[in-house]
């Protein structure tokens, strides 16, 4: 399928799908209060070290976020704070929509028949 008529839509589609995993998602949520080593990641996500340092080098990729080095330490920060007012907006679209992506029948998490149910 073709668009044609729209503008390339491919960055924006590489930006969600790069939020799109939980772990990356809960590690740009961490590093918006503020700095964090590695460690300190696994420590928060109860994660191993190398799935964390893979999804570091994913959302440095988009670059989303950089370090520095301290010794032999590695500080992991945010470098784009419009990505906290993205989250923000998306929080607040979900607040209004009544969360009803999570009830999409192709991203959801929940299966709408249950829901109806309860």
């Amino acid at each position: 399928m073709t668009m044609d008529c729209c503008p390339d839509v491919s960055p924006a589609v590489a930006l969600f799908r790069s939020l799109a995993d939980p772990a990356r998602l809960a590690i740009v949520l961490r590093l918006s209060q503020g700095e964090a080593r590695v460690v300190d990641l696994t420590h928060h996500l109860g994660l191993a070290q190398s799935t964390v340092s893979k999804h570091l080098a994913c959302l440095r990729d988009c670059r989303l976020i950089d370090s520095r080095a301290e010794g032999r330490q590695s500080y992991y920060r945010l470098v784009r704070p419009e990505l906290i007012d993205l989250l923000r907006s998306a929080e607040t679209l979900l607040a209004e929509t009544g969360n009803a992506v999570a009830l999409c029948r192709n991203y959801g998490t929940a299966d709408p028949a249950e829901e109806k149910a309860s």
